[in-house]
C-alpha cells in the first residue's frame, strides 16, 4: 500500500491543510476507533470526581476526589498544549510567536488552577479548556484535521460541563 501523503523533510514548514486525511467515504476518518475509544475513556475521571464528591462519606474523601478532579484536569489542559508542541517540532505546524504561547500557556493555567485549587481551580481549567477550544477552531482550525478538530470539541463540551458540575457540587459539599 502507498504512503498516502510524503512526509515533510526535515526543517520544512508546513502549509495550512497538510495533513494527510483518509477519504471521506472512510467510516472512522484518520483517528481510528481504538484512538477514539481511549480519548472517551479519559472521560473517566471527570464522571467519576462529582460522582465521589456527591456520595462519598466525609470530607477528607470528598476533598480527594476534587483535587482528583483538580489534577486530572490540570493534565488534560497540559497535553493539549503538547500535542500542538509536537506537531510544530514534527514540522506538522508552522513555528510562530503565537504557536509557542499556545503550546505553553495550556500547562500554565493547568498548573495555576492546582495552584489555586478548589473551586476557582475548577472555573479556571472550565475557561480554559474553553479558550484553548477556540483558540484551535478559530485560530488554526484549518492547520488541524477534521477528525481531531470534531473530537476535541465532542471532549470538551463534555470535560467543561463535567467539571463545572464538579465545582458546583464542591460548593453543595462545603468544598472551597
Amino acid at each position: 500500500m502507498p504512503d498516502p501523503a510524503p512526509r515533510p523533510a526535515k526543517g520544512q514548514i508546513v502549509r495550512s491543510g497538510s495533513f494527510p486525511r483518509e477519504p471521506a467515504s472512510s467510516p472512522r476518518g484518520s483517528l481510528g476507533a481504538a484512538a477514539e475509544l481511549a480519548a472517551y475513556a479519559g472521560l473517566v475521571p471527570f464522571v467519576a470526581c462529582p460522582i465521589a464528591i456527591a456520595f462519598l462519606p466525609g470530607y477528607e474523601l470528598r476533598l480527594l476526589a476534587q483535587q482528583v478532579a483538580l489534577a486530572y484536569g490540570a493534565a488534560v489542559l497540559a497535553s493539549l498544549g503538547a500535542i500542538h508542541w509536537g506537531l510544530a517540532l514534527a514540522g506538522r505546524l508552522r513555528w510562530t510567536a503565537g504557536r509557542i504561547v499556545g503550546a505553553t500557556l495550556p500547562g500554565v493555567c493547568g498548573a495555576a488552577s492546582v495552584i489555586l485549587s478548589g473551586q476557582r481551580g475548577l472555573a479556571l481549567l472550565v475557561v480554559s479548556l474553553g479558550i484553548f477550544w477556540l483558540y484551535e477552531h478559530r485560530a488554526i482550525g484549518e492547520e488541524l484535521p477534521e477528525d481531531y478538530l470534531r473530537l476535541r470539541r465532542t471532549l470538551t463540551v463534555a470535560g467543561c460541563c463535567l467539571l463545572a458540575i464538579t465545582m458546583i457540587l464542591s460548593d453543595s459539599a462545603g468544598l472551597a
